[in-house]
């Protein structure tokens, strides 16, 4: 194979050396310039090689553990999980855990194009994020946790559903227990206190699937369960693979729960995963996971109200206006549409989980916010993430800066020990924390509790 000029080295380098090369670009601003409601944006800086700068796996010891601020106690509310993702808290108090990863890609297909350096990409990627612990065969179940004794250990654990499709989000509606699979919103009936699910999932409708460069969905229940809305991430970066392969993703979709109906309920959101309804305004709000390979200082990953039939920029813009010039065919129509986020939570931290919080269980600084499990970056220099943070409200708005609420995944070495997922309230209003690095749901409660 003859290889063009600007390629011809990369087929005989070292691996090892790309990594080198790809952790060269470094944030020029301080990471609170990305934070707010209006955050700084600088000029892009797009590299040959992006930077890949993620932490090593190495997981918990027996008895270690993250930490929480003075007043809380951290327990493992259960460890030797396989890759939990994702946690929710039933009426009785049980906890289901999806344990979960991504699903093998079609035959033939290629996240990021087909050619010669798109393919190396690809390669120094995969090994990167085989390094982070994120490349594990995924166990497709969930597992049912029950702490009767309240000591926040779990003193029952047992296999819940087996044989899912990569399953991540899930709610109760009545006596209806729905699963968001990587493929489609599925259904089984549910009685309380049950430990185990014999019957066959029914579909309830199919959700976009395909290459899934990102492919963790999730579902939330509206208030009076007669819906469900379903975040679909985008197909790519930035349409890379394709616009025709984005058809119905990066998105928010509303589906009837009784027919399995859809429409598209907001739209150019790159990767939403956790949503919440604000208990105060009823206004539904998500995180969002934005674009890659253009710095370590953008883009802001971000937090937002859910408007019905809002355009949030992706994949033409960020930001509002923000042109991004690498996507093709640019659609300035499209630029025009586009609405800002409510509030940046800085570069590449990736926040995935996110929960309100409630004074049942927590002190009154803790107690009007959201807390928002962010996994932590892999295109920034230094590392940005890996930890839980807390982003008070007042009056149904974000307000102030976040504050830390759970630390310590990133040991001294910066290696990790753990990476924050998803998060939810148990019945006590005490915070889990699903860990994927560390196979552990963590539980932070009030000291005493």
């Amino acid at each position: 194979m003859k290889f063009p000029p600007l390629f011809a080295g990369i087929a005989v380098i070292p691996l090892a050396a790309l990594l080198l090369v790809a952790c060269g670009e470094t944030a020029k601003l301080p990471f609170e310039a990305g934070v707010g409601p209006t955050p700084q944006l600088p000029p892009p800086n797009k590299t040959l090689i992006p930077t890949l700068k993620i932490a090593e796996a190495v997981g918990w010891t027996d008895t270690a553990g993250p930490v929480a601020p003075n007043g809380f106690k951290v327990t493992a509310l259960a460890r030797n999980l396989d890759h939990p993702r994702w946690v929710y808290t039933l009426p009785n108090g049980d906890v289901l855990v999806a344990e979960s990863n991504k699903p093998p890609k079609p035959e033939g297909s290629h996240d990021g194009g087909n050619g010669l350096f798109a393919r190396a990409k690809q390669m120094v990627q995969g090994a990167v994020m085989k390094r982070a612990g994120a490349q594990a065969a995924s166990a497709n179940r969930i597992t049912l946790l029950r702490d009767a004794d309240g000591d926040g250990t779990a003193d029952r654990r047992t296999v819940f559903m087996k044989d899912l499709m990569s399953p991540f989000g899930m709610t109760l509606v009545g006596g209806e227990l729905f699963i968001a699979n990587a493929d489609a919103i599925v259904k089984v009936p549910y009685q309380d206190g049950q430990t185990e699910i014999s019957a066959v999932p029914v579909k309830v409708t199919d959700l976009p699937a395909g290459i899934n460069h990102h492919w963790t969905k999730n579902i939330i229940a509206s208030g009076d369960g007669s819906k469900l809305y379903a975040t679909v991430g985008s197909n790519s970066n930035v349409g890379e693979n394709g616009l025709p392969a984005e058809e119905g993703r990066a998105a928010i979709w509303e589906v009837d729960v009784k027919t399995g109906e859809k429409r598209l309920f907001a739209s150019g959101l790159r990767n939403p995963n956790g949503m919440g309804w604000d208990p105060d305004t009823q206004v539904l709000w998500t995180v969002v996971n934005e674009r890659d390979e253009i710095g370590s200082d953008l883009v802001p990953d971000y937090l937002t109200s859910v408007k019905d039939g809002a355009f949030y920029g992706w994949p033409w813009s960020y930001y509002g206006g923000h042109v991004d010039a690498r996507v093709e065919p640019q659609r300035p129509e499209m630029v025009a549409k586009a609405i800002a986020p409510d509030y940046a939570l800085g570069t590449h931290v990736a926040p995935l989980g996110m929960s309100f919080s409630h004074r049942r269980g927590m002190p009154a600084e803790f107690a009007n916010g959201v807390f928002i499990g962010e996994h932590g970056s892999w295109n920034r220099q230094p590392p940005s993430g890996y930890k839980v943070v807390f982003v008070p409200f007042i009056a149904g708005r974000p307000s102030g800066s976040p504050v830390d609420f759970l630390t310590g995944f990133l040991n001294a070495e910066g290696k990790a020990q753990g990476r924050p997922v998803g998060v939810a309230l148990d019945k006590s209003g005490a915070l889990l924390v699903a860990d994927d690095v560390g196979n552990a749901v963590w539980r932070v409660s009030r000291t005493g509790n």
